[in-house]
């Protein structure tokens, strides 16, 4: 991995309407690293968010001629939910949360 920090773009609906980033996550050596924003009233929402993003992964994934929808999103649920029953790092890899 390079030691300059690759940083995505920000979404262009973003930059042309504003918002509020909620989540930053970074792999550095191999570790999750992040930051957020607890910015949901209902701590549900962030189960929405999650989902929408393994939605738009398995579109990524099947444009890519990767892996289908449907076997994308099998894989992500699979994994999350092992997860969350068997933690493979139970090691805090969580930045500051920024309430402002």
């Amino acid at each position: 991995m390079s030691n300059t920090y690759q940083a995505l773009n920000i979404p262009p609906a973003a930059n042309q309407h504003g918002g509020l980033e909620v989540l930053r996550c970074a792999v550095i050596d191999g570790e999750l690293h992040l930051t957020f924003r607890p910015a949901f009233n209902e701590t549900a929402d962030w189960g929405r968010m999650f989902a929408e993003v393994a939605r738009q992964v398995a579109r990524a994934y099947a444009q890519q001629d990767r892996f289908s929808e449907p076997e994308t999103l099998k894989r992500i649920g699979a994994a999350f939910a092992e997860e969350l029953r068997s933690p493979t790092n139970t090691d805090s890899s969580v930045g500051p949360v920024e309430t402002t």
